[in-house]
Formats: structure tokens, C-alpha cells, sequence
């Protein structure tokens, strides 16, 4: 996600995860068979089945499932490169 502000871009990293229970402002979102606690104080409008991008332990905006699975896919590409070049 690469946002752009008047000074330049600024780019951060946030992972794609699955909205799998919500209580008030919290969820519980799978990210690819880890479950973790998010926060959902910054985005409204977010239903069990929903693709978040979390960022710092936030749901910081809802993705297309499609979206959702190119990065997991990218992510996963990318941590079996850095585990080829290690050996």
C-alpha cells in the first residue's frame, strides 16, 4: 500500500488477513492459518468474512478476496526466495 502525501510517497507494509469473529471494535482475522486479535477502531463497516489489511495490529482497509489472495500468493513467493538464498 503506498500512500502519497505532499512530501513524497511513504509506503507500509500490511498483511492480508480473513475477519473471522468481530466483538465491538476488535476482531479475530486468519492470516493464513494464524489467528490474531486486530483492531477494527479505524475502519467501519466490517463484516465476519471480510479481507482487511492489517497494519500494526489494524484492519486499515477492506480488500477484494482476488486482492487478498495475490498477496498471500506474493508473500509467499517472496519468503521462499529469501529461504533459497539463505542455503
Amino acid at each position: 500500500m503506498t500512500t502519497t502525501y505532499r512530501w513524497g510517497n511513504i509506503m507500509c507494509l500490511a498483511i492480508p488477513g480473513k475477519i473471522k469473529k468481530i466483538n465491538e471494535n476488535q476482531a479475530i482475522a486468519d492470516f493464513g492459518g494464524v489467528y490474531k486479535k486486530i483492531s477494527l477502531g479505524i475502519l467501519n463497516g466490517v463484516k465476519v468474512g471480510d479481507y482487511v489489511l492489517v497494519h500494526a495490529g489494524f484492519a486499515i482497509s477492506r480488500v477484494k478476496r482476488r486482492e487478498a489472495m495475490d498477496s498471500i500468493k506474493a508473500l509467499k513467493e517472496l519468503k521462499e526466495a529469501v529461504r533459497d538464498e539463505q542455503n
